[in-house]
């Protein structure tokens, strides 16, 4: 790989991994999550790890298969499904550190981290349980005003994790649909970011003009590429597919008491990608799911 050819295979962004690191997971709970690359990080050998994320299934299966040391979260839902049953197990049971955000303070860590500030003053979490139980502390404004507000430490991330409809091998991306939110934060608050895309292209510019605006962060932020056709899967990509609704009806079912992980692991994440995409019908299928409407 050069450094301008940034193409990688699954398997070679999850080597770049290891155990202890902190990983940011883009995408928004049920949506645009890079599963492909979650499901890559399920079949190896990592561990002890923090997870940042506006989480979904992604936080679930990695709390189920033991992956997970601490979790930073604003929420952790499949939203028809309000509260992700797996990570609400691990939870209850004490399994996993946690450090729970309100969604802006969430936000206000991954810029901070962006510009490269240990901190950002907000308003957000005043009067409320979050500061206290999570150690957070608070600064005064040094102007006239002398305002208190909260000093959301910087969320510093090892390696972010990215789901995109396209890129090029160069790691110009676009992200396309009407909620892509965070995801340029979670790139520039990482070390290294990886992308895993719908369509890889010879050249960007050249393959989609129409859909410049889309390029949600520079490639300078991009350290690696791969395609995975369906790896948003079964979470939503729009406006290419929904979720999948009976994929997640039966991984809810699964987690109901006594809820052993490793019986369905297999059934959940596949020996590899090509028979996990095989077992839910193939990407035509996931191509066919419709999109929820909010």
């Amino acid at each position: 790989m050069s450094g301008l050819d940034k193409r990688m295979s699954a398997a070679e962004i999850v080597g770049q991994l290891e155990s202890g690191m902190t990983l940011g997971i883009g995408g928004w709970g049920p949506r645009r999550k890079p599963m492909a690359l979650v499901r890559e990080i399920l079949r190896s050998d990592l561990t002890d790890l923090t997870i940042i994320s506006y989480g979904g299934p992604d936080v679930g299966m990695l709390c189920a298969a033991g992956k997970v040391k601490k979790l930073v979260f604003a929420f952790v839902s499949l939203d028809a499904i309000p509260l992700e049953p797996w990570f609400r197990k691990a939870r209850e049971a004490g399994q996993i550190k946690i450090l729970e955000l309100d969604e802006g303070m969430f936000q206000w860590g991954l810029k901070a981290a962006a510009f490269q500030l240990p901190f950002l003053p907000t308003r957000v979490g005043l009067g409320t349980d979050l500061v206290e139980l999570g150690g957070l502390k608070t600064v005064q404004s040094p102007y006239e005003d002398g305002e208190v507000m909260v000093a959301m430490p910087a969320l510093k991330l090892d390696a972010a994790l990215i789901h995109v409809h396209r890129c090029d091998h160069r790691g110009n991306v676009q992200a396309l649909g009407p909620d892509t939110y965070y995801d340029e934060w979670f790139a520039k608050a990482a070390d290294k970011a990886f992308v895993s895309c719908e369509e890889l292209v010879p050249a960007m510019e050249d393959a989609y003009p129409e859909d410049a605006q889309a390029n949600i962060f520079e490639r300078c932020f991009v350290t690696g590429v791969t395609e995975a056709k369906g790896g948003a899967h079964p979470t939503s990509m729009p406006p290419a597919y929904g979720w999948d609704m009976g994929w997640f009806k039966s991984y809810t079912g699964a987690a109901k008491d006594p809820g052993d992980w490793a019986s369905v692991q297999a059934q959940m994440v596949g020996a590899s990608e090509e028979d996990y995409l095989a077992s839910v019908g193939g990407i035509d299928a996931v191509g066919a799911l419709p999109l929820p409407i909010f």
